[in-house]
């Protein structure tokens, strides 16, 4: 296919000894709103969800009002079809372009789905060489999200490089990272701590999406699922990792009330900054 040689994974990372909030544990509210609880919370920043609202006003503005509230640590490119942002890959363009005038570390997209098939976005996801070639040589990193299993009956996962395996030989062949997803890889395997040690080891983890899984449902809190997380974040306190941790919670995981939501949220803040040895 004609690859660059791949390079090694050598790019620091993102947000080192940071606890982050995802904006979609609340995407029911609207986007400053989430940020100011965020904020609020103690979150050193917010993981950005590009949604609709970005094809209607003024992507540049929204970001520019959102800093003044809370540190923006990431941005989730869009996992359905903005119109006016054309398929996947070249939403992902747009969302690096972001990123990189703005000096937001690291962009997160998913692979292609093969049910229903994204043909266009899978010929331009094999096609690209170096990944990182992508940001013009800013310090952004662009990483790949491990996804889970669905169905009831019968379980699969609808996106393609759906083993680890696959995945971290396609990210070594094109240079490109990873943000490793705990309830994603627990739909299939909740006992993953041995599979993430060697997906840890190879360099190329710099962002984690943190949430518990159980019963067939994602995005738990904390302890309402059977994922061994203290002990996944005894081998990030302990190992080599130093990206970021992102919380991203169902906001059916979350009380109603705003005074509430601001108790659970400080709270799973806490328990992961003590877990990863932040607290002082």
């Amino acid at each position: 296919m004609g690859l660059k040689p791949a390079k090694s994974p050598d790019r620091r990372p993102p947000s080192p000894k940071k606890v982050v909030l995802s904006a979609g544990t609340l995407y029911t509210m609207e986007l400053k709103e989430i940020f100011k609880i965020a904020a609020e919370c103690g979150y050193d920043g917010v993981e950005l969800i590009i949604n609709t609202l970005f094809e209607s006003r003024d992507p540049y503005k929204i970001i520019g009002d959102l800093l003044k509230i809370c540190p923006i640590e990431s941005i989730h490119a869009p996992f359905f079809k903005l119109h006016k942002w054309g398929h996947s890959g070249s939403a992902l363009l747009r969302c690096i372009t972001l990123a990189r005038d703005f000096k937001i570390p690291l962009v997160n997209f998913h692979p292609p789905l093969w049910f229903p098939p994204e043909f266009g976005f899978w010929r331009w996801f094999y096609q690209i060489e170096d990944y990182q070639a992508l940001v013009d040589n800013s310090q952004v990193i662009v990483t790949l999200e491990n996804m889970p299993y669905v169905g009831n009956r019968i379980r699969f996962n609808p996106n393609i490089l759906k083993k680890s395996e696959d995945m971290l030989n396609f990210m070594k062949k094109h240079n490109l990272f990873m943000t490793f997803d705990t309830t994603h890889i627990g739909s299939h395997n909740p006992n993953f701590l041995g599979e993430f040690q060697l997906l840890l080891a190879s360099g190329r983890i710099k962002n984690i999406h943190f949430s518990d899984y159980g019963h067939k449902r994602e995005h738990l809190f904390p302890g309402r699922g059977i994922l061994p997380l203290t002990r996944f974040l005894y081998l990030l306190k302990e190992g080599d990792y130093e990206g970021a941790v992102t919380l991203e919670l169902s906001p059916a995981e979350l009380p109603q009330k705003r005074d509430m939501i601001i108790g659970r949220l400080t709270e799973v803040n806490r328990y992961l900054r003590k877990e990863l040895g932040l607290m002082s």
